[in-house]
Formats: C-alpha cells, structure tokens, sequence
C-alpha cells in the first residue's frame, strides 16, 4: 500500500480498500463536514453546493426535513440522508463533506445526488 501522507497517523488506511479510497476517505475527513451520528434530533443544517442552498432539520436515525431544491423539496419533505459520494456508487454513509455530493431520497423514489457541497454547517435558526 502507498504511503497517503502524514495524515495517516489521524486517519489509518483501511487494508481491505484501494490507495484511491483510502485518500478520497482521508481528504473527505479533512475537508470537514457533519457525521450525523454526532448530530442530535432538532438541529438545523445549511448546506451550500455549486448550485443550491439546503437546509436540513435533522430528526434523527438518518431522516431529516430537507428544502431547497425547486422541484424535489421547494417546502420541507421528509426523506432520508443517505450520505455523500464523490460521484460515484461508493457512500460515505450519514457523512455530509464538504467536497462530495450529498444523496437523499424519500421511499421508493431514486435518490437524488446534489452538486458538489461547498459548505456545511449549523444554522444559527431554531427548528420549527
């Protein structure tokens, strides 16, 4: 396996992943962003891409009241955070990075994939 930098003492390769991963998991972990297994129900996101302005009510166990997008939720809808990716099929699950793209969906509906997230972080507003 190839040498990924200093930040491998911070953050260990995976043995049983690609070099391409394991730096794709490292810069995503530097870039920042929100593991929502940290995040307690109630608390409000905004989340900026290249080309829309989110904002995400958390309610817990990956659900979240998510608005912003024209068509799929103008007004708040309930659907499932189901992570990020980098484009591809491989997610960071419940992890919204700066860097990535962020996928939701509500059931039985193709996820939705946003562009690149520019920005995360807490709204200073209160949920409803």
């Amino acid at each position: 396996m190839a040498i990924l930098g200093d930040t491998t003492l911070l953050f260990p390769p995976s043995p049983h992943l690609g070099d391409e991963v394991n730096r794709r998991i490292v810069q995503s972990e530097i870039e920042g962003g929100v593991h929502l297994r940290d995040v307690p129900p109630g608390t409000v996101l905004e989340v900026q891409t290249r080309n829309r302005a989110y904002i995400i009510e958390y309610q817990g166990r990956g659900q979240a009241l998510i608005s912003g997008h024209p068509v799929f939720c103008p007004e708040p809808v309930l659907v499932s955070i189901h992570g990020s990716t980098w484009g591809g099929s491989m997610i960071k699950e419940r992890f919204i990075g700066r860097g990535m793209r962020m996928e939701f969906g509500r059931p039985a509906q193709q996820p939705i994939t946003t562009s690149v997230i520019v920005d995360v972080r807490e709204s200073r507003r209160q949920a409803a």
